[in-house]
């Protein structure tokens, strides 16, 4: 039988030992048994004791001046390292292998001083907490109770969970929003074009003809001789002045920012898918800590990142304070008009049967349901109605310069 020298992590703690077994998957089956969490496991020498060595604790290494890692990077990373630790391998020895499988130079950077950091004794909670802009409160938390129960490869898989449905459901709004955007900037664009180089031209060969124009077309000729003027940079300069102005007031300007933010949750169909996206989070994020023992005052201030909306952290933040006076959860949410009554309904259940952290997860199902169907929705809505306006906008103002030739052709006729 040979012997094994081990690292790893026991209770949050950082331990070190020898271990007898017959080959190296006997050693990691008898150190997950005794809930060790293996960092290194390498041969020792037979009838050798392993040696102390002081290992030095190292900063994190600087990225400034680099490009930094993107939110791709760390999924990719996140995923294969709780595959490799679920399989049961090292962290030493699978954030090296990470290391050279990386293709991202900053990410590469990161786990190598994550890597170097726990060889010298720093828990992994720790080595991660040094990138908070990488690894948010959320994967943090999540790897501490993995650290903390024994059963970290369980965690990192909710934290690779969490952090695609994120993902996911950005993507989707951004699929939702980028039709529209694309349509509606090339309907300005065309009209703007055609404002200030087509129109003209047309002008200039109806004031040769001498007729009356009709309205419109008088209209759309005013428009285009002010667009070329000085009415046009002015306008311009109001549209980037106003542009700025209100990026000012809705960031540093408490009040109007409230009241902008409490307006964007108003908005048709936009503020209630808004809305159902960051209530999924939320709730997937409180489940997710609640599995993992954290109390739920920390988990709602953790759960306070799912968004930057000031009436949301303002919802969560008057929920934490009824908590720490004593009240429920279900009655926090139901006397909150942000949140709907389905969702304090559900949280009933959760309080009502002890399991909390399995209603999180139904309720945080359930949002990303209704949230995918008011995607689906406003996708098949959004294409005719950007149609219509496409042909009002272009097809109308080309009416309105053809009308006086058709009028002349009448007469003529």
């Amino acid at each position: 039988m040979d012997t094994y020298a081990y690292k790893g992590i026991s209770d949050g703690k950082y331990v070190e030992g020898n271990i007898e077994a017959l080959n190296p998957d006997e050693a990691s089956h008898k150190l997950k048994e005794q809930k060790i969490i293996i960092t290194n496991l390498i041969r020792a020498a037979k009838g050798k004791k392993k040696e102390d060595k002081t290992v030095k604790k190292k900063k994190g290494s600087s990225l400034f001046g680099k490009k930094k890692a993107k939110v791709e990077d760390v999924l990719i990373f996140s995923k294969q390292f709780a595959t490799m630790v679920k399989a049961g391998l090292p962290i030493l020895q699978v954030l090296g292998m990470l290391r050279d499988q990386i293709e991202s130079p900053a990410m590469k950077d990161v786990i190598e001083d994550i890597r170097k950091s726990l060889e010298g004794g720093v828990t992994l909670s720790k080595c991660f907490e040094k990138y908070p802009e990488l690894f948010d409160n959320v994967y943090i938390n999540l790897i501490k109770a993995g650290e903390a129960s024994g059963k970290l490869d369980v965690f990192l898989l909710k934290i690779v969970e969490s952090l695609e449905k994120k993902e996911a459901i950005k993507k989707k709004i951004k699929g939702a929003l980028m039709y529209p955007s694309i349509m509606f900037t090339v309907a300005i664009t065309v009209s703007a074009f055609m404002l200030i180089k087509v129109v003209p031209v047309f002008a200039k060969m109806y004031d040769g003809m001498g007729i009356e124009l009709p309205a419109a077309t008088a209209t759309i000729m005013g428009m285009s001789d002010f667009l070329r003027g000085t009415g046009g940079k002015l306008m311009f300069l109001f549209l980037v002045i106003f542009f700025f102005a209100f990026k000012y007031l809705t960031t540093k300007n408490e009040k109007i920012q409230y009241l902008w933010h409490k307006q964007v949750l108003k908005l048709p169909i936009f503020g209630d898918m808004i809305l159902k996206s960051m209530l999924a989070r939320i709730s997937l994020i409180m489940g997710n800590l609640s599995a993992a023992g954290v109390n739920l005052l920390e988990s709602l201030e953790i759960a306070k990142s799912v968004s930057t909306n000031v009436v949301v952290l303002e919802s969560l933040e008057n929920v934490k304070k009824g908590v720490f006076s004593g009240d429920t959860l279900t009655k926090l949410f139901l006397k909150d008009p942000l949140f709907p009554p389905t969702f304090s309904q559900l949280i009933s259940v959760g309080e009502q049967t002890g399991q909390l952290d399995e209603m999180f997860g139904s309720v945080a199902k359930y949002y990303e349901s209704e949230f995918d169907t008011v995607v689906d929705n406003l996708s098949s809505l959004i294409e005719p109605i950007m149609i219509v306006f496409m042909g009002l906008m272009i097809g109308g103002l080309m009416i309105a310069m053809y009308s006086p030739i058709f009028n002349v052709g009448a007469l003529i006729g």
